[in-house]
């Protein structure tokens, strides 16, 4: 999903990110294009929300819309500074933003550690600004939570996860990891964004995972 645009390697500084705008420039799909469910809500009551980022939003986004318990998804950038991004713009590395996915579940139904699960096995969290040939910052491994049980699976996945990637000879996982209310606003992407991969289903997924399995249901981790 290279975009011809400046790769970053580094992370842009608050104050030399672009301005953005106040409204998004742009309009979204009121509904899923594969589950039917309102984009942007409302959901059911009880419906959590949690936003992951690893790599090229499009494979990442179809990793969750399938599995059970997942009200719907949506693509979009989090993580930076610039208000309402387009994606030219993200691309430049010059928002501070994350190509990342909105995963709305029933937590009746499924858990944030077994979505966690299926985040830590579908990419490589060690990889920094990059996520295979996509490189630059809106590339990196992102865990943004929005309840107390969600870090603490978070963190306790994460560990675990840890131990497995050493035994495959990898390093130490790079993912931010931080609450939804620290990195800001979920962005929309656009139209076209939106489930890429059911509308063109040939299209470009650069996820692959390191044959790493992510024990869930752990309660303490350690080498």
């Amino acid at each position: 999903m290279l975009f011809g645009s400046k790769l970053k390697s580094t992370m842009v500084d608050a104050d030399r990110a672009l301005s953005g705008r106040a409204t998004r420039p742009y309009p979204v799909p009121a509904t899923h294009a594969v589950l039917g469910t309102p984009l942007e809500g409302p959901w059911p009551e009880g419906t959590q929300v949690l936003y992951v980022a690893m790599g090229c939003f499009w494979g990442a986004e179809k990793a969750f819309w399938s599995l059970p318990g997942v009200v719907t998804t949506a693509a979009g950038y989090q993580g930076g500074y610039t208000p309402n991004p387009t994606y030219e713009e993200t691309c430049t590395g010059l928002t501070g933003h994350t190509e990342a996915v909105l995963v709305a579940y029933d937590p009746a139904s499924t858990s944030a550690e077994a979505l966690l699960k299926v985040f830590w096995e579908s990419h490589d969290p060690t990889q920094g600004f990059r996520q295979g040939n996509d490189a630059g910052t809106q590339y990196r491994s992102a865990v943004y939570w929005t309840t107390p049980e969600q870090q603490a699976a978070y963190e306790r996945t994460r560990a675990a996860f840890q131990i497995q990637l050493r035994r495959k000879g990898y390093g130490d996982i790079t993912t931010e990891g931080r609450g939804a209310a620290d990195a800001g606003p979920f962005y929309y992407a656009e139209d076209y964004h939106q489930q890429y991969l059911h509308k063109v289903p040939w299209g470009y997924c650069g996820l692959r995972g390191t044959g790493a399995s992510c024990p869930v249901g752990v309660a303490t981790a350690t080498d």
